[in-house]
């Protein structure tokens, strides 16, 4: 398995395709596929069909996933969408750091 950079609740930058340069939060992220789930990009209209429980039918808006490669993390100290690489710290935790400033980019909470 590959060791992403991207993990869930970052906020990122589209770089290439129909929605380069929106920014959004990962909402999932599938490792094995090497895609992501952002919130308000990659939008695809899904006709759905009305189900037996009562769920009506029509066509739907939802966000499919798009490839980890056409994505930047944004550095929440420079604001900016960087390159990501590891440190180790002293205590011997391994932590993402921006490429640009150096400040490490820790996990946020929802």
């Amino acid at each position: 398995m590959v060791k992403l950079k991207i993990r869930k609740n970052d906020r990122v930058m589209v770089m290439v395709g129909k929605d380069r340069g929106r920014v959004g939060k990962v909402k999932t992220v599938f490792p094995k596929k090497l895609r992501a789930i952002v919130e308000g990009v990659n939008i695809v209209k899904k006709h759905q069909k009305a189900g037996p429980t009562g769920a009506s039918g029509g066509i739907i808006e939802k966000e499919a996933p798009i490839h980890i490669s056409n994505l930047k993390l944004i550095c929440p100290k420079c604001t900016d969408p960087v390159r990501v690489g590891y440190r180790i710290l002293e205590d011997g935790s391994k932590v993402r750091i921006c490429k640009k400033c150096g400040e490490a980019i820790l996990a946020e909470e929802k």
